[in-house]
């Protein structure tokens, strides 16, 4: 950002996007189909996963290819947790941006067990290349996921702890209230996505359009009418608690059937097709096209940091220049989600 300064207040903000150009769209020529999900995948390091979902959802809807349930559920139950290490990420984070050093270091404490959750199950704690076209390549056995419940509770007794102090501390409160206030028309105006559009208010969240398992797990969208950074930190907690809810809902109710079993894939896709999903930052969309090769003919995706910036640029005027970092890192910034 560049910023026009009045003493020590934001009077204009300028965006400053640049291009940290991987090629990743030229890739889906040189790249099949299958292959090109281990390229989608890494868009992002922390929503890794699902950007290899959102790419295989978009391809399997143009070849008709239907998903076992088990695998849907195995995936659906990735996402979340993917969500779960996004958002207390995004805590220490903020915690740091705000000089709580401690509070910092117990928040990413916290984030290693999710990480060695997606270490025993997918062999890998950034990049897991478990997702592919038809279904995921490894299953979840019953004493790995035993595992995976224990985890998840240490995970929620370790977040009991640190989010009291979040949503209590009056430092915290501070620095957060009031600062970057978004009013709700503002925010649709701007089409703001994810935690900054429901902590305005909004009610909104892709899940509960029904993709993946979340038709069998009741999502419950948490809002938020402060509109303010900490109106923005309160949705966040919510939306922790309620994902460990519904990884706990998946594991219960997840079908024993055998996500090998499917057949072949065959064929190339034909058409194009766009996909949905709820990223931790919001909704990001995938737009396929093939024409009946291997290689599609091209393959785009909307990030939720890109729709969040112009919001920003409106929140920071007439902020302190010592508030501009923190209000930074309340739309939880992806640069590599921008900058492509």
């Amino acid at each position: 950002m560049d910023l026009v300064l009045e003493g020590e207040k934001v009077v204009k903000a300028i965006p400053s996007i640049g291009f940290v150009h991987r090629g990743m769209e030229k890739l889906v020529e040189k790249r099949d189909y299958q292959e090109y999900v281990y390229v989608a995948e890494r868009i992002c390091g922390i929503c890794s996963f699902m950007h290899g979902m959102g790419y295989c959802t978009a391809v399997e809807q143009i070849m008709g290819i239907e998903v076992p349930e088990r695998a849907i559920f195995l995936r659906t139950m990735w996402a979340e947790l993917s969500r779960v290490h996004s958002h207390i990420l995004w805590l220490g984070l903020t915690a740091d941006a705000i000089g709580f050093e401690s509070l910092f270091m117990h928040s990413w404490r916290i984030r290693e067990h999710v990480l060695d959750i997606f270490d025993m199950t997918t062999g890998g704690r950034v990049i897991f290349s478990v997702c592919k076209i038809g279904g995921v390549r490894k299953d979840i056995d019953d004493e790995k996921m035993k595992r995976v419940l224990a985890t998840i509770d240490k995970i929620q007794d370790g977040l009991n702890e640190i989010t009291k102090v979040f949503l209590t501390d009056k430092s915290i409160i501070h620095r957060l209230g009031g600062i970057g206030y978004l009013s709700k028309e503002k925010a649709i105006e701007h089409g703001v996505v994810g935690p900054i559009a429901r902590g305005s208010g909004i009610v909104t969240d892709v899940r509960t359009s029904g993709y993946g398992a979340y038709p069998h797990l009741d999502v419950v969208v948490h809002t938020d009418d402060g509109c303010d950074s900490m109106a923005r930190t309160r949705v966040r907690v919510k939306e922790l608690f309620e994902s460990l809810r519904l990884i706990r809902k998946c594991a219960e109710i997840m079908p024993k059937t055998d996500i090998i079993d499917i057949k072949k894939i065959t064929g190339n896709p034909d058409g194009e097709s766009f996909a949905r999903l709820e990223q931790p930052r919001g909704e990001v969309l995938y737009y396929a096209k093939g024409s009946g090769t291997k290689f599609l003919d091209r393959m785009c995706v909307r990030t939720p940091t890109f729709a969040n910036v112009p919001a920003l640029l409106e929140m920071m005027e007439g902020i302190e220049l010592a508030d501009v970092p923190v209000l930074i890192t309340t739309i939880d910034p992806c640069i590599s989600c921008v900058e492509r």
